[in-house]
């Protein structure tokens, strides 16, 4: 995206620069997220400081990239529609969270599945731009900074991390970033203020033997690994798995409205989320998601309730 260079990262700003950088790095291949993580940013950075001259400026600035890439695509309708870009943004988070979470259950520690952990708990973060985040992804993103924090601290230390959820209490979050040319933020040659590392505040002390993570998930076919530039690691190729595809709900076969059904705003506005959330599953050949959520679909519409 060629969009006006940022200037530099005010001191205050520090709790965003990592969503930046995700937008940065995700702007060829995924501008739609990468428009939302810089949407983010702004969101944040407006409720932090949007008096001091030096914050004003630098959000001016960021505002004008999220006008541009609004401009560049507005013909897309995950930009332009809040529910299509909700799925969209949960459902490539969801996708590096497996992608790392798959790699960390067969064994495989290496920094690209250590950056998709973490970069999947920032998209979780972006998602608050479309409302409150469920339960389910606040015990992902919760999981998967811990995870990244365990693991590299695991690797720091000549360890071997054991693998899956396991009771281990709190790490403390502090995993160098080892991309070259990772020091400028911004495209240009302005220079972030602070310090490239993984950096989190709330990093959870309790046990996660019992969490809820998809039980042998696998990530998409298509899943790409989410590597640094030039860091010289290469990750193994993950194989394509069965996908287990739920069954069709017998009693939608013979599902019938109690009399006349009476479908309210909402309850369209519900069937939509759920048949583009489904949508959206489909574009990461996720055949059990897509089902799920086309039944949510198929039985509001038949009998008014979920």
């Amino acid at each position: 995206m060629a969009a006006t260079a940022l200037p530099p990262l005010p001191p205050q700003f520090k709790s965003i620069q990592h969503h930046l950088r995700t937008a940065q790095e995700l702007d060829k291949r995924e501008p739609v997220v990468a428009y939302y993580c810089r949407l983010y940013a702004m969101q944040t950075g407006m409720k932090i400081d949007s008096k001091t001259p030096e914050c004003r400026k630098f959000l001016s600035k960021l505002m004008d990239q999220l006008e541009a890439m609004k401009k560049q695509f507005g013909d897309n309708e995950a930009i332009t529609q809040e529910i299509v870009g909700s799925a969209h943004v949960e459902n490539y988070a969801l996708k590096m969270f497996l992608y790392a979470d798959n790699e960390d259950r067969a064994g495989q520690f290496h920094k690209n599945m250590i950056k998709s952990f973490y970069t999947a708990s920032l998209l979780i973060d972006v998602l608050t731009v479309f409302g409150e985040l469920s339960e389910e992804n606040v015990q992902h993103r919760k999981y998967a900074r811990w995870k990244a924090a365990y693991i590299h601290n695991c690797l720091k230390n000549g360890e071997t991390p054991q693998p899956g959820p396991i009771g281990m209490e709190g790490e403390s979050f502090d995993v160098e970033r080892e991309e070259a040319g990772s020091s400028s933020l911004h495209s240009g040659t302005t220079q972030p203020t602070s310090s490239s590392t993984y950096e989190a505040n709330n990093i959870p002390t309790s046990n996660y033997t019992g969490i809820h993570i998809p039980p042998g998930a696998h990530a998409p076919a298509n899943t790409p690994a989410e590597v640094p530039h030039n860091t010289g690691v290469t990750s193994n190729t993950i194989q394509p798995a069965p996908q287990n595809i739920p069954l069709v709900d017998p009693s939608l076969y013979s599902a019938q409205s109690a009399g006349e059904v009476r479908l309210t705003p909402e309850d369209f506005a519900r069937a939509q989320k759920y048949c583009k959330y489904a949508g959206s599953a489909l574009q990461y050949e996720d055949v059990s998601t897509a089902v799920q959520n086309l039944q949510k679909a198929l039985k509001l519409l038949i009998t008014g309730r979920e």
